[in-house]
């Protein structure tokens, strides 16, 4: 057989042979070639490639079949930018040829199509020697597991590196954060010296991990404070969005995430609504791996909840899980009237609130979580909009009292 027919004739062949006969095939035409042969979702050649670590050139006389798709939004390694959309080059089934620090090697990329409609892919790598090819795929793995510019996604049973989701918080400080009291200040003060004392932890033997629960009602700043936080602590950051799949394989989904957080550690474990992720089917499997035998050494687990009466004691009340819970209430009017103010700095000349009518809305919008006083500014600007010449004043408390009945609708529909 050629080596330009192997593509070919694999793809022809029942799914559970192909993996075979390609290796089978690839010993008898390169004899005297170390080959080494993976599915491994880390060993991602091509976005290795575009990070500058090694360079990919189809080799000639070979039918290579590329994907073209369009990429919303991600981190483009090769023009050193974010971009809001690009084009993605994907090889499915090609012969390639990789230079990397001195060596050549030759790869060989084969996609299939499964039963049930999923895409199965395997990857042949030829070397001079099987050191060679393993110090090779060692590398590009490592590099693609690694947290840049990006935050680590678990939803369905599935990785994705988001770059988008982490440019959207970067405009989250803790700065444009408004909290009661010195709440702000407790939770920086809290995580940044848990991080910074790991020799202490460790010179009295105390096991170098930290959970964290934030509880409150919708609107009052949760989530905005674990994005500010991300931006502060500068740490890899994983975010758990479901541990459920299709399969519902609840043990397997939560050791894969804590397996890989612990190796990404020191780091940010994010579950946003614990009481949605954490189920009866999955909750032994979610205690083993926060206190089990396994290190969570470097780890801070930060989860937040809007209902904490919905989540099992075991994890709530029980030492060593979550240590520390801090409350998100609702607003009191010294905080009302500092994130007034801080809205009002942003609006332009024209639409912004004098002195006394801020110090009168902080008062009418009593009962407002911050959401709703986001929601009041926002409808205030786009009335503003529609109708300039009416003032900005005059539309805020307007807008106060249309935010007014539809929370009294939200909470007579909720009971």
């Amino acid at each position: 057989m050629k080596q330009y027919e192997l593509i070919n004739e694999a793809l022809r062949l029942p799914l559970s042979i192909i993996p075979y006969y390609v290796s089978q095939q690839l010993a008898t035409l390169f004899p005297a070639k170390a080959i080494i042969e993976t599915d491994d979702f880390f060993f991602n050649v091509e976005k290795y490639s575009e990070g500058e670590q090694c360079t990919i050139a189809p080799l000639l006389n070979q039918h290579n079949e590329v994907l073209h798709g369009w990429w919303e939004a991600d981190y483009d390694f090769s023009a050193k930018e974010y971009k809001e959309g690009y084009l993605l080059r994907s090889a499915q089934n090609s012969w390639q040829e990789i230079s990397w620090r001195g060596a050549t090697f030759t790869l060989l990329t084969l996609h299939w199509i499964l039963l049930e409609g999923n895409t199965s892919g395997r990857y042949w790598l030829l070397a001079d020697t099987k050191q060679q090819a393993e110090h090779f795929m060692e590398e590009v793995c490592r590099w693609n597991s690694e947290i840049r510019n990006e935050i680590l996604v678990y939803n369905n049973g599935c990785w994705d590196k988001d770059a988008h989701l982490f440019q959207a918080i970067k405009n989250v400080s803790l700065d444009n954060l408004v909290l009661q009291g010195t709440l702000k200040e407790d939770i920086f003060s809290d995580l940044q010296g848990f991080f910074a004392m790991r020799e202490v932890y460790q010179s009295y033997t105390i096991p170098w991990k930290r959970g964290i629960l934030f509880i409150g009602p919708p609107g009052n700043g949760k989530t905005h404070t674990v994005k500010a936080l991300i931006n502060a602590l500068d740490k890899p950051c994983i975010y758990v969005k479901s541990f459920k799949t299709d399969g519902d394989d609840n043990e397997q989904n939560i050791n894969q995430v804590f397996a890989r957080t612990r190796k990404v550690a020191p780091c940010l474990l994010i579950l946003e609504d614990l009481d949605s992720l954490i189920t009866d089917e999955n909750r032994a499997y979610f205690l083993n791996e926060l206190d089990g035998f396994a290190s969570n050494d470097g780890i801070v687990i930060l989860a937040t909840t809007n209902h904490p009466q919905e989540i099992d004691p075991a994890i709530l009340d029980r030492p060593s899980r979550f240590d520390r819970k801090y409350h998100f209430e609702l607003p009191a009017l010294t905080e009302r009237t500092r994130y007034i103010k801080l809205w009002n700095a942003s609006l332009h000349d024209q639409m912004r609130l004098s002195e006394q009518t801020i110090v009168a809305l902080a008062e009418a919008a009593q009962d407002f979580s911050f959401a709703y006083l986001k929601e009041l500014f926002l409808s205030s600007i786009m009335r503003w909009m529609a109708v300039p010449q009416t003032g900005m004043d005059k539309l805020v408390f307007e807008q106060v009292e249309l935010l007014k009945k539809q929370m009294l609708s939200a909470a007579s529909y909720s009971t």
